[in-house]
């Protein structure tokens, strides 16, 4: 796996201070952009918070997130929490260092005292201190919130900063695009009740031999759910449901719960989304198919990757972005003068570049800008620069629907039927188009799409 090294510089160490005029969280910020450019240390925020307690405990969980592993629980993960800053709301979003759960506060414009907030993306510092100070708050005695920089000091900040160096593994940013992408195919399954939601919560195992028997499927019964020996129509897939574990920290002021996933194909584990409702919040917990899998071995963005075309119409698509709270395919489609495919598969290459994300609550995209070198995703994507590799060395033949692929001392036959191409390599036996399409499969396409090639790996 390649990592590379974060270095997160903040001016001070985010905190929880009481005075005799209340409380304040102050939560620093690291570089990010904004509309006006990069900045060290942008300002998106400062207001009160209508439910404290329930702010902090979102943010704890997305925090909680940030530094599990799921899986393979002996190698440490952490990483501060990326927040965007979208106008009308603020979002707190995390991975776990396994990849295989993604974490999103939604503090909405009613959780924010009905006030408005600035645009841009970066990291918050989430210290152990303050982790400590937010795990206290037990009322919603008034919180003056501020994310970014006092006003004053925004210019002042040429002093010491406090700086945190994280492994950034590039799988983790793959992740980031593959849980959008798979968000993007999830329709609405079930909504249950308060009551409901805590009592098949807490229900869950929180132990980790759960994962070892695999996915479980449950499935909506009137206003509750059930679980299904086998993956009926409407059920939902919870792979792993120990991993919703960060959810407890806010269950006693959830008002409902919402679960999305896909339809059910073939009994396959799949992904899902568990959504908690709060009092002008939601906090979504986005799982992988499998607690030993992460979102960044799914292949769900290689094919929008595959060509140059989608390169330029992904350029053409990011101008057209201002940090919307909600991102409209067929909007940009009429501004771009592109399909609204083609404007689908845009988005989809900018998730990759972490410059858009999906919020299934509003079934809509929207804006945010990593605070990474998220382009390392993409060169470092072990499938499509194999695929580069093939295309640009000419081992692609065609013949009608048939094409065929030297590699290594071997020759593959790739068959397109119906839009879906096959093949005759082990990957395709393994996975049958599950986890996106084979290096073979992918340098066909580039191959048919006329993609520019020459050399091998751009």
């Amino acid at each position: 796996m390649t990592r590379s090294v974060q270095a997160l510089a903040y001016a001070r160490p985010s905190a929880l201070e009481s005075s005799q005029v209340g409380a304040s969280l102050g939560l620093e910020t690291a570089g990010g952009l904004t509309p006006r450019g990069a900045e060290a240390h942008p300002r998106f925020f400062a207001g009160f918070l209508s439910a404290p307690r329930i702010a902090a405990r979102g943010l704890l969980a997305v925090a909680d997130v940030a530094a599990a592993r799921y899986y393979q629980r002996t190698l440490a993960a952490s990483l501060d929490p990326v927040v965007t800053g979208n106008g009308d709301r603020l979002r707190f979003e995390s991975f776990s260092g396994c990849c295989g759960v993604y974490a999103r506060l939604d503090v909405l414009q009613d959780g924010l005292e009905g006030k408005r907030t600035g645009h841009g993306t970066t990291n918050v510092d989430v210290n152990n201190p303050l982790r400590d100070a937010l795990s206290r708050i037990t009322a919603d005695d008034p919180l003056h919130l501020r994310v970014g920089p006092e006003e004053l000091a925004v210019t002042t900040l040429d002093g010491p900063v406090v700086e945190k160096k994280v492994p950034l593994p590039d799988r983790w940013l793959r992740g980031f695009a593959e849980a959008q992408v798979a968000s993007a195919g999830f329709d609405p399954r079930a909504e249950l009740s308060a009551a409901q939601a805590v009592a098949f919560l807490r229900s869950l195992p929180r132990g980790s031999g759960n994962a070892a028997r695999g996915a479980q499927w449950v499935v909506a019964s009137g206003s509750a759910l059930r679980p299904t020996t086998r993956p009926v129509p409407g059920a939902v897939c919870l792979p792993g449901p120990e991993r919703l574990v960060a959810l407890q920290r806010v269950l006693r002021h959830a008002t409902a719960l919402r679960v999305y996933g896909p339809p059910v194909a073939d009994g396959a584990p799949v992904a899902s989304a568990w959504e908690v409702v709060l009092p002008g919040m939601r906090l979504t917990l986005t799982l992988s198919p499998d607690a030993s899998r992460g979102f960044s071995g799914e292949g769900g963005v290689l094919e929008a990757l595959a060509t140059d075309g989608a390169a330029a119409d992904a350029e053409l698509v990011s101008v057209l972005l201002a940090w919307e709270p909600t991102i409209e395919p067929a909007t940009l489609a009429e501004r771009s003068g592109l399909s609204v495919e083609r404007v689908r598969a845009a988005l989809t290459r900018l998730g990759t570049a972490g410059r858009v994300g999906y919020d299934l609550a509003d079934a809509a995209y929207f804006h945010r800008e990593l605070p990474y070198d998220a382009d390392r995703a993409e060169r470092h994507n072990p499938r499509l620069v194999a695929a580069r590799e093939l295309a640009g060395a000419g081992a692609v033949s065609l013949d009608g629907p048939l094409a065929y692929v030297a590699s290594g001392d071997r020759r593959y036959q790739v068959r397109e039927s119906d839009g879906v191409l096959t093949c005759t390599c082990q990957w395709w036996a393994d996975y049958r188009g599950k986890r996106g399409p084979c290096k073979h499969a992918l340098a066909v396409t580039m191959v048919r799409r006329g993609a520019t090639v020459a050399g091998g790996v751009r």
